[in-house]
């Protein structure tokens, strides 16, 4: 059995997870940095992720969610999480998605906590993708 506990990165980008598999991930939070981009999580995946980023044991430092189907309702759980002691996200993709003028408001709340050790928020709007093209990870 694969054991992620000891993983500083855990891949998951394209790999149809939903809503449903969230719950199947706490054990992936222990990783510093998880990548989700490309799956279909929708709003109520990151909720129940974001229920586990407020746990004292979760060490995610990196968090990619492009292009996962969210919405403002995501921002609001979002910005929870960054207002959480203690909250060890430092970076955090939410590129492609629909967040909307309201959900870039509830995230704001978020940064603006003390208790947010955010560095990098990237944030490309779904609206620009097709003059852009499809989101493309670069050779590191």
């Amino acid at each position: 059995m694969l054991n992620v506990f000891h993983l500083s990165l855990f891949r998951l980008k394209n790999c149809y997870i939903s809503k449903i598999s969230c719950g199947s991930l706490a054990p992936t939070l222990k990783s510093s940095q998880l990548d989700l981009s490309l799956n279909i999580l929708q709003d109520l995946g990151v909720k129940v992720l974001c229920d586990f980023l407020q746990n004292p044991l979760c060490k995610l430092e990196t968090l990619g969610l492009v292009d996962c189907r969210l919405s403002e309702f995501s921002c609001d759980w979002l910005a929870s999480v960054l207002k959480s002691n203690p909250s060890s996200l430092r970076e955090l993709d939410l590129s492609w998605n629909e967040l909307r003028d309201s959900g870039v408001k509830l995230l704001s709340s978020g940064l603006a906590s003390p208790n947010c050790k955010l560095e990098t928020l990237r944030s490309v709007p779904k609206s620009l993708q097709s003059r852009t093209g499809p989101y493309v990870e670069q050779p590191a």
